[in-house]
């Protein structure tokens, strides 16, 4: 492979810088430290919001932005501010939630450093494959009654997911909401998540790397599912985790190692040793 400068790396976190247990490997946050003496920035990009991520910044104080809730925000950790942000305005999460129901399965708020969802249904996540994200909601999510009176309170919202119970249900609730101006992803087993028209991670990076005055071409991503294609598309240099899915892999100039094996951290250390 031909060897590439690489200034700012791209971090998809489920299935990428965590590892199963969500968790960071101890040698990735070493391999991390170590790249940024070196003077490589590196960037949480996720599909995650703000306050889902803070608990990993402490971990990583080395990386200042995050390109949150799948690129619908930009956000400095450090300055404690937006650099970029595109929502879903409200009339089209009411029109979701009156297309969907609100029963029909989980729907989930995020954006703005707020995670909001239904008290009842965060008890039940196994219900929608979610299980694992129990206790990371139960710490950081505000619970409550109504999603619907809840879209009320907001004039827009960078994110809105849906939970549900097997594929067919999402399937179902993608044929009713396909109409609307959203962009549209599945990221988990039976998970549906939408953003404004235009969103993706591609978007935000893009927006970070105007804000840092880095090209396109010395940015890095590294990824594992079909919601990091599109900022794998754009960046100088596609890294695919070895648990990614096959198609991810396919389109990619380099396979690392697995979310458990320090994947992150070795790919990074081939790319200082490539272009530093």
């Amino acid at each position: 492979m031909e060897k590439k400068k690489v200034s700012l790396i791209a971090l998809d976190m489920d299935g990428t810088l965590l590892m199963s247990d969500k968790s960071i490997h101890p040698d990735t946050v070493r391999d991390i430290a170590f790249a940024a003496e070196q003077g490589l920035q590196m960037v949480y990009c996720s599909g995650r919001d703000i306050v889902e991520l803070e608990p990993y910044t402490g971990t990583l104080p080395q990386i200042r932005y995050g390109i949150c809730t799948s690129g619908s925000v930009v956000y400095d950790f450090q300055e404690k501010k937006n650099i970029f942000r595109r929502a879903v305005p409200q009339q089209t999460v009411l029109e979701i939630i009156r297309l969907v129901g609100e029963r029909t399965g989980m729907i989930h708020f995020l954006g703005d450093g707020c995670s909001i969802t239904c008290r009842e249904q965060i008890e039940h996540m196994e219900d929608y494959h979610m299980g694992i994200y129990k206790e990371l909601y139960r710490r950081v999510a505000t619970a409550v009654e109504s999603m619907q009176e809840e879209a009320l309170r907001h004039d827009s919202i960078p994110k809105v997911n849906i939970y549900f119970r097997s594929e067919e249900d999402r399937d179902r609730a993608l044929g009713k909401l396909k109409h609307l101006p959203l962009t549209f992803a599945q990221a988990e087993k039976t998970s549906l998540e939408m953003t404004a028209p235009g969103v993706s991670k591609a978007l935000g990076l893009e927006k970070l790397a105007e804000h840092l005055g880095i090209p396109m071409e010395e940015t890095a991503g590294i990824g594992d599912a079909d919601n990091d294609s599109a900022v794998l598309r754009v960046v100088g240099l596609s890294i695919a985790m070895g648990n990614a899915e096959d198609k991810i892999k396919e389109m990619c100039d380099m396979i690392t190692d697995d979310n458990d094996h320090n994947g992150v951290g070795k790919a990074i250390r081939e790319m200082i040793g490539a272009g530093r």
